[in-house]
């Protein structure tokens, strides 16, 4: 039988790491020889918002480059992973029978909180990549319990990678790539990580953990500096809920605010 693949959350940060060198590039690059590689993935990205949870059904999905103002070389990039219109049905099955009431596209393709994470892990495109959109008005729960309707995919060869940011304040954007980070993002990144761990005790505190998480806005130091807008961290709740355990897999910091770190439930 196989073993449940993890769940995970890593941040993708700016949309330039593929053309950059540094420790979070390391990472995703060797992502796959410290994570089983799957024979799918369902994305969750934070660039991907609609008010009913939306699944791609396109079966080559395009490149999109949602973002300005970076090197010509970054628009020139494309991610080859073809999508799955079959895993696409079975997410939706899945969600519906949760009732979520989930929705298709037939055109959804790659934006750069899917592929410029994954053209570093995979970069030959040999994993089909199946997109789902985040729900920003939703709440936290209503995305931890998302993921917990998609956990049973782990036990089918299919890797649940949400794609978002520990930290995101676009107004402290930091035009150096390895600037130092803000005392106020590091006391954030650090509390998350610290919920996290915590969370994934066997203890009699875990349930209370894991409020803590869901109420991250009232209880995490410098919440709403660190993330004027939720979607950046929504992807979080949806790895979360979908897997188990948390640790901590990869941190660091890059352009100051934006934290890169990286965590797996199982």
């Amino acid at each position: 039988m196989m073993s449940p693949l993890p769940t995970l959350f890593m941040a993708h940060g700016a949309p330039d790491p593929p053309l950059l060198t540094g420790p979070t590039q390391d990472f995703l690059r060797s992502l796959f020889d410290v994570v089983p590689k799957p024979r799918a993935i369902v994305a969750v990205s934070a660039h991907w918002l609609t008010a009913r949870p939306t699944v791609s059904t396109a079966a080559q999905p395009r490149t999109i480059y949602d973002f300005g103002g970076f090197s010509r070389q970054l628009y020139e990039l494309t991610y080859p992973a073809p999508g799955s219109p079959e895993l696409a049905e079975r997410v939706v099955a899945m969600l519906n029978g949760e009732g979520f009431e989930a929705h298709t596209s037939g055109d959804r393709g790659f934006d750069h909180g899917v592929w410029t994470p994954l053209i570093l892990a995979d970069p030959e495109g040999t994993i089909p990549v199946v997109p789902l959109s985040l729900q920003p008005h939703e709440s936290t729960l209503h995305h931890y319990q998302l993921g917990k309707a998609l956990a049973p995919l782990r036990n089918e060869g299919v890797l649940i990678v949400a794609s978002g940011a520990a930290t995101h304040n676009l107004g402290y954007f930091d035009g150096r790539y390895n600037a130092h980070p803000p005392a106020w993002a590091v006391a954030f990144d650090n509390w998350l990580a610290e919920a996290i761990t915590q969370a994934g005790r066997s203890s009699t505190n875990a349930t209370h953990d894991i409020t803590a998480l869901l109420d991250y806005r009232q209880r995490a130091p410098y919440a709403a500096q660190n993330h004027p807008t939720e979607e950046h961290l929504l992807p979080l709740f949806v790895a979360l809920g979908a897997g188990g355990s948390g640790q901590q897999i990869h941190s660091g910091f890059t352009y100051g605010a934006f934290s890169m770190a990286a965590y797996r439930f199982d």
